[in-house]
């Protein structure tokens, strides 16, 4: 068994992976912190966990408390798993981090659109970038993996296969999203109450978005050189889920996209391109680690992909506990083979 800790269990990303991690036959939870609860037992805050867990939070200033783990996750707000990690590695823990401290390799652009001084710069260039269908090898390698952020996740897997293949015009690329409020994160925001959030779709920060920069680094990587987009991230009065529709000009119209994609994914365990013109739910991801894509062309030159996951599982918890099967040496799957829930 690996023994695992977790720093930052009161959240939704922190709950939905203590969630995953009990029923993982491999890991075993030692340990999981909150400053606020410290003390408290875990089955007291989410009583969905009760007979699951004896678990009690300890104060994450402990050094103790993640003591004997072998793998950390850090499911904390920006900034926070920075702070964490050099003692950790050096303890020869290895690293997990859901939010977003080491996801961009330029410092100078991290710290300008997370308005903070990097914790410890030093360790940006050790961390792998945790998307398992472009990094899979290195993450097996790696001490320090960068779990990429909901938004990425989605548009990143829509827009690769055309990315690799050379066939996009980088000029035309635009991805408009649409985000359950469980993304904004458990704390009380007035736009994210019920009464502001519900029945209504709005977007936001469509001038800029610290998700742009993560989503471009990695297009760029795939393009093998620098490329941007135009995204539009919206809100939506749902729990979980997440729908991308991405655009784009092709530079080829005599080529089969559908057959192209399902290449890409054929041996992708967690990304199902769907039947050709058909209209993915984000329903039926919900619960699951898996993408659905689908793929359209509304004119011969133009190609619509519709990219669906449940943000809190493939676009966070979930794609953590896939990578950490692999980092671990276990079937990248194991844990993760829940159905979605219907209705």
């Amino acid at each position: 068994m690996v023994k695992v800790g977790i720093i930052g269990g009161t959240g939704y990303t922190g709950s939905e992976l203590l969630r995953l991690l009990l029923r993982h036959p491999e890991a075993e939870v030692t340990a999981i912190t909150s400053r606020a609860e410290t003390g408290k037992p875990v089955a007291a805050l989410f009583p969905s966990l009760r007979g699951h867990t004896n678990l009690v939070f300890s104060d994450p200033s402990d050094e103790q408390a993640l003591a004997g783990c072998d793998v950390v996750f850090s499911a904390t707000p920006n900034g926070v798993a920075a702070t964490h990690a050099p003692a950790l590695l050096r303890r020869g823990v290895r690293l997990i981090d859901i939010a977003a401290d080491f996801r961009l390799q330029d410092i100078a652009v991290w710290e300008r659109w997370y308005g903070m001084k990097h914790p410890c710069p030093e360790l940006v260039a050790d961390a792998v970038y945790g998307l398992p269908e472009v990094h899979r090898e290195r993450i097996r390698k790696a001490r320090l993996v960068a779990n990429p952020g909901c938004y990425p996740t989605a548009v990143q897997l829509g827009f690769l296969p055309v990315i690799e293949a050379g066939l996009a015009d980088p000029g035309t690329l635009v991805a408009s999203a649409v985000s359950g409020l469980s993304g904004a994160g458990r704390g009380a925001h007035v736009p994210m109450l019920f009464c502001e959030a519900s029945e209504s779709v709005r977007a936001y920060n469509v001038s800029g978005h610290r998700h742009r920069p993560e989503i471009a680094q990695g297009l760029s990587a795939a393009a093998g050189g620098p490329l941007d987009l135009v995204f539009v991230p919206h809100v939506a009065p749902l729990i979980r889920g997440m729908h991308a529709t991405l655009t784009l000009r092709l530079l080829r119209s005599d080529l089969d996209i559908q057959a192209l994609y399902e290449e890409r994914y054929r041996s992708e365990p967690f990304v199902d391109v769907l039947p050709a013109g058909a209209h993915p739910d984000t329903r039926m991801v919900r619960g699951t680690n898996v993408c659905h894509i689908a793929l359209h062309q509304p004119l011969p030159d133009r190609l619509v992909v519709l990219v669906t996951i449940d943000n809190l599982v493939k676009g966070a918890s979930g794609q953590a506990v896939q990578n950490f099967n692999l980092m671990c040496g276990f079937p990248e799957t194991l844990g993760l083979a829940d159905i979605a829930l219907f209705p």
